[in-house]
């Protein structure tokens, strides 16, 4: 067993240990705060209003969703990390803030896996490699002859250094060998607007929140990352369709807390985290933004040790393609 994998299910396992002052049978009495670690109208903010709503049913407390963003997700993340583990502060945990950190910033990363208690995984999505309306292509692979007859000279953005948007760009740059400048934004939202005017030529996004722009025309969808097509947009080849296998990622997004969050509060979130999943109008909502299921168990659903090993997964490998790419935070 790895020190990352020990430290993962340590994190999901010494949530039992702790027993705040509060009787466990009270909680929640009170308000709710779910952090997202980036900007309002990105896919994690989608995703968190969602899961907040249901779970404000659910409870009978309400979430509010509060955003601190910065620093590719870490601001955020560290100030759960930093908060008592009392059920009240949780994390709206990411592809970026709770995998590729970790090995994107090394030693500069204000809090570590074990410093966290995974709770569920709530969906995955894919990301779409997409393009503005005035550059002239049409494939992927049209995109890479144009790229390579410009080196250096067009632009791909991303919603922040170390995103799963980032990587992406980076997988496609090593996979087709091209020369794209990485230009990161503060979020999803004003990424988009610079690729809607042009000023921006290529970018990647997860999907529920350029699928609004794809399908009204607004961008043009070169490919998506995921092994098979989307249902949401089938009509979009998926990236290995197009000629590059190399170039697949999948974005996740799930809920996490500060360590030792007692046993009793972790098994009643999981708990209600499935049933969210379930609900048919939930599920509804979820797959017309792109969003693929968890399946961490047999039904489909997750669990807090599931989702601990899939994380634990998710930091080697991304981990080895920030080595490949040789990707460094000025």
């Amino acid at each position: 067993m790895t020190t990352t994998r020990r430290r993962l299910l340590g994190a999901a396992a010494a949530a039992g240990l702790a027993r705040p002052a509060l009787a466990q049978g009270a909680w929640p009495n009170r308000t709710i705060r779910l952090v997202v670690p980036f900007t309002p109208a990105g896919t994690t903010d989608i995703a968190a209003r969602i899961l907040a709503e249901r779970l404000t049913h659910r409870l009978g407390q309400n979430v509010v969703v509060e955003n601190r963003p910065g620093a590719g997700g870490n601001l955020g993340t560290d100030v759960v990390a930093k908060s008592d583990p009392d059920g009240y502060t949780l994390l709206m945990c990411t592809i970026s803030s709770s995998a590729i950190n970790y090995s994107l910033y090394g030693a500069r990363m204000p809090y570590k896996p074990e410093d966290l208690a995974s709770i569920g995984l709530l969906l995955r999505v894919p990301n779409a490699i997409f393009v503005a309306n005035s550059l002239p292509v049409q494939t992927l692979q049209e995109l890479v002859t144009y790229a390579k007859a410009r080196p250096g000279q067009l632009n791909i953005g991303s919603s922040g250094i170390g995103t799963s948007l980032h990587m992406t760009g980076e997988l496609l740059k090593l996979e087709a060998g091209i020369d794209l400048l990485h230009v990161p934004f503060r979020g999803a939202g004003p990424m988009m607007q610079e690729v809607i005017t042009g000023r921006i030529e290529v970018a990647v996004d997860n999907l529920p929140s350029v699928i609004g722009h794809l399908r009204e025309g607004r961008l043009r969808p070169l490919a998506m990352t995921t092994a098979t097509r989307s249902p949401a947009l089938p009509e979009v080849p998926t990236t290995a369709e197009a000629g590059f296998p190399g170039v697949e990622a999948t974005a996740w997004f799930g809920l996490q807390a500060p360590a030792r969050l007692p046993r009793p509060i972790v098994d009643r979130l999981s708990t209600e985290m499935n049933a969210v999943i379930k609900e048919p109008e939930t599920a509804r909502r979820l797959a017309e933004l792109g969003g693929m299921t968890p399946n961490l168990t047999p039904d489909g659903g997750t669990s807090p040790e599931g989702f601990a090993r899939f994380v634990e997964g998710e930091i080697r490998k991304w981990g080895d393609v920030v080595r490949r790419a040789n990707v460094r935070v000025e």
